[in-house]
């Protein structure tokens, strides 16, 4: 716990010594700030001919006006605060609700990649294939055989018989 401490200040030109558990620092702070009032309200030509307790009643008033001021500054930035933090939220909560569609759909386009490629293998195996069938197609004709119904038959034009017969 703070110990309390004397601090001499000067408000309106008199030394007063303030005694309090805040720093000296914060009480020459009060002190500035009383004489800032003070100030400001000497600066007004009516204010100097009003008796010394109107005088205190109206630097009274324009204190209370200040901290209320700033009683209703604080709750606006409070409630500002409470609707950032609730922006916020909602903003993280959108955030993560984005990354697990993001990771769905990452794990769809995988499985869809993984399938093309799947598909791929297949079409060049076909195609390795239907090269080959054609290569052996190419043969026979070359050759002058004919497949038909299972059997090798020699084509007329080669010199064999027609419907492998010798």
């Amino acid at each position: 716990m703070n110990k309390q401490t004397d601090t001499d200040v000067i408000i309106n030109g008199k030394k007063y010594t303030l005694s309090g558990y805040e720093s000296n620092e914060y009480m020459q702070q009060v002190a500035s700030y009383l004489n800032k009032k003070h100030t400001e309200l000497a600066a007004q030509t009516d204010f100097r001919y009003l008796d010394k307790e109107t005088q205190s009643i109206l630097m009274q008033l324009n204190i209370a006006d200040d901290y209320f001021k700033l009683k209703n500054q604080m709750k606006n930035k409070e409630s500002e605060g409470d609707t950032k933090n609730n922006e916020i939220f909602d903003l993280k909560h959108e955030i993560i609700s984005l990354q697990t569609k993001l990771e769905a759909c990452e794990k769809e386009l995988s499985a869809a990649k993984e399938s093309f490629y799947e598909e791929e293998k297949k079409n060049i195996r076909l195609e390795t294939e239907l090269k080959d069938l054609r290569q052996g197609t190419n043969r026979m004709k070359e050759t002058g055989e004919k497949k038909k119904n299972g059997k090798m038959m020699w084509l007329p034009e080669t010199g064999g018989t027609f419907g492998g017969k010798n």
